[in-house]
């Protein structure tokens, strides 16, 4: 108990650090974004194929937004957490999931509009974009480019499809360690859950909460992101300075 308060504790004062020392985003060199809920709407997708997957267990998912929680953390923390599974179960459930959203779930999928010319405008301004995704590498690459918007990044991180990277502290360690000169003086993260707030600060990264994704302005105010974006025009003014 006295470990975990102090982890907490922690934790606390390094947001309020990042939020002390917080830049202007236009000034950071680096951004690292999610890539579901923040780049694309991947609800069907994701949320088909934890049916299919709960379907071989005997499930039945009624409600389809009762699966929004699935969009985040990684999928065997969420059939753990949800639906009482053991690890194995868990990872047999991993399992069947991907085999549906291989064939096709990942296409089931939209980019939120402006999305396209946000990236086109950082990159085109001399901004790196780097994706920082608990999707598998080789899903996340097939997204990208099934959008036309793959040109646009200059590093691609995320899971393994043997889980070797499954939480975004794992993915963004995965691009520190690739790209040195990424440091917390010229980096910034943005996503729409507290995932992508805490796996930053675990780097002293700052992390701006997107609230058309599916974390919420609650999850992520508690999380300690710098700044919130009701929109992805909101996100274009924070981060271009207009």
């Amino acid at each position: 108990m006295a470990e975990f308060a102090q982890k907490h504790l922690t934790l606390c004062l390094k947001l309020v650090y990042l939020r002390m020392r917080m830049k202007h985003p236009r000034e950071y060199k680096y951004i690292l974004f999610d890539l579901d809920g923040t780049l694309t709407n991947p609800a069907l997708g994701i949320t088909n194929s934890v049916m299919y997957a709960l379907k071989k267990f005997g499930i039945e998912v009624k409600v389809r937004a009762d699966l929004y929680k699935f969009i985040g953390p990684p999928l065997t923390y969420s059939f753990k957490e949800y639906y009482g599974f053991t690890d194995e179960q868990a990872l047999m459930a991993l399992s069947y999931y991907r085999e549906r959203f291989s064939a096709g779930g990942l296409f089931e999928n939209e980019i939120y509009a402006g999305m396209a010319e946000l990236l086109s405008e950082l990159h085109g301004s001399g901004r790196h974009l780097i994706l920082a995704t608990s999707k598998p590498e080789e899903f996340a690459v097939k997204i990208l480019e099934h959008f036309s918007i793959l040109e646009y990044f200059t590093f691609v991180a995320g899971n393994t499809l043997n889980e070797s990277r499954p939480e975004k502290r794992d993915v963004i360690g995965h691009i520190m360690k690739n790209i040195p000169s990424l440091t917390p003086d010229n980096a910034i993260m943005v996503g729409d859950r507290k995932y992508d707030v805490l796996g930053a600060a675990e780097f002293n990264l700052p992390c701006i909460g997107v609230l058309y994704g599916y974390g919420g302005r609650e999850e992520l105010e508690s999380a300690g992101a710098v700044q919130l974006a009701e929109s992805v025009d909101a996100l274009k003014r924070i981060l271009l300075g207009e």
